[in-house]
């Protein structure tokens, strides 16, 4: 069941045990936890069980995941659920995607600060698309939107962004009717970056007044209020990059374009090329460079602290649902929203029974686990667990 070919995890093993040492005092609790999840997914060290086809006696070892979220290989499921969760979310109309990113001054703050820098990301961006959507002189409707943090580029550097998966209009402030966005036009950039900008170092010098902000090394001279004022004021005047996609459809698209982004880590186990003489090679897209694929290589402590730099805090909430599709009131809204539009009622689930994991990996990816693979006819069974740390009995029968 191991997929072939290098995994994030064999350069984990081969040079993070010289990483740790020689990094002791620099890793976090979080840090060590990921590598250590990664490293021991779908291996003895976390058990697993034996399953043998109840047709031919073709047997095969199944070993258990480590479900930690920044695990390449551990979130096909967890996004298929989410997508499937999603379906009763969709409205028959244009989507936007709308993305709002820091500056690298900021992006330096919010290293060192992450969950304090990353909840004002979420805020200011959700305040600035409701408040702007609401303005007549814009839109005039209350509306709706999915927000995605992703703290990494391609190239692996921190590079915190929120990308906002938007329906294409809103109810107006009286509920009684559903306004649209102009054809392929959501809201002015401009008018966005610019609240954005403002919204975000309001909050940001709020929380230094708050003493909630730390900082170390390099801007460890921000901890003087003067020298921070300093360091932000160009900030006020810079052009802060809030981007805004061509709508890509209506929600026959929505879903498969939400899956390039839910669930994601910072770099994926089909973009690794190879590991050798202490290096790390990897694809990956130049955007400054009309999006040309290229090959980069680090070595590979050095590949392991850029991967690391994208371990979020533990419980931080990277998916986010905003207005319309907030968790309180997303129900009785979209059925509004669904009248207004004449949208017909999302088919409801057939059963609401618990289902196991072969079950629901099968029903939300299409492939089976059950089948042998050895003869396609019988079902693979289990006949066997082991405990985390330990081996199974005796070596799985092949044929």
């Amino acid at each position: 069941m191991r997929p072939t070919g290098l995994e994030v995890a064999d350069i984990f093993r081969q040079a993070g045990p010289a990483y740790r040492q020689e990094h002791a005092d620099a890793l976090s609790r979080g840090q060590r936890c990921v590598m250590s999840a990664i490293e021991r997914c779908r291996t003895a060290a976390l058990g697993g069980h034996i399953e043998e086809c109840d047709e031919c006696g073709h047997q095969r070892i199944a070993y258990n995941s480590c479900r930690n979220r920044h695990c390449p290989k551990c979130q096909s499921l967890v996004r298929a659920q989410w997508l499937e969760d999603r379906q009763a979310d969709l409205l028959p109309v244009d989507y936007f995607h709308v993305v709002f990113t820091l500056p690298k001054q900021i992006a330096a703050i919010a290293y060192q600060n992450k969950a304090v820098v990353y909840e004002i990301l979420f805020q200011a961006t959700a305040e600035t698309l409701r408040t702007i959507a609401a303005d007549p002189k814009h839109l005039g409707a209350e509306i709706g939107f999915i927000t995605i943090l992703h703290t990494w580029g391609q190239n692996l550097l921190h590079h915190p962004h929120l990308h906002c998966v938007v329906p294409g209009g809103g109810l107006s402030a009286d509920g009684e009717r559903w306004i649209s966005c102009r054809p392929r036009f959501f809201l002015s950039v401009n008018v966005l970056s610019r609240l954005f900008r403002r919204l975000f170092l309001t909050r940001l010098r709020a929380a230094f007044a708050a003493g909630q902000l730390r900082f170390f090394n390099s801007l460890e001279p921000l901890q003087a209020p003067r020298a921070f004022a300093r360091y932000l004021a160009p900030l006020r005047r810079a052009e802060w990059v809030v981007y805004a996609k061509p709508p890509f459809g209506g929600p026959e698209q929505v879903l498969e374009y939400l899956g390039r982004y839910t669930h994601r880590v910072a770099i994926s186990n089909n973009r690794l090329i190879g590991l050798s003489d202490g290096k790390v090679s990897f694809r990956w897209k130049d955007y400054r460079d009309e999006s040309r694929q290229k090959l980069m290589s680090l070595d590979a402590s050095e590949f392991i602290r850029r991967f690391l730099l994208h371990v979020i805090p533990r419980g931080f909430q990277r998916i986010r649902h905003y207005g319309l599709l907030a968790n309180r009131h997303r129900a009785a809204k979209l059925a509004r929203c669904r009248q207004l539009l004449s949208a017909p009622v999302p088919a409801a689930k057939l059963t609401d029974a618990p289902l196991d994991y072969l079950d629901r990996y099968e029903i939300l990816t299409g492939q089976s686990l059950r089948d042998c693979p050895h003869c396609g006819r019988g079902h693979m069974v289990c006949i066997e667990t082991f405990l985390p740390g330990t081996m199974p009995r005796g070596p799985p029968r092949a044929h």
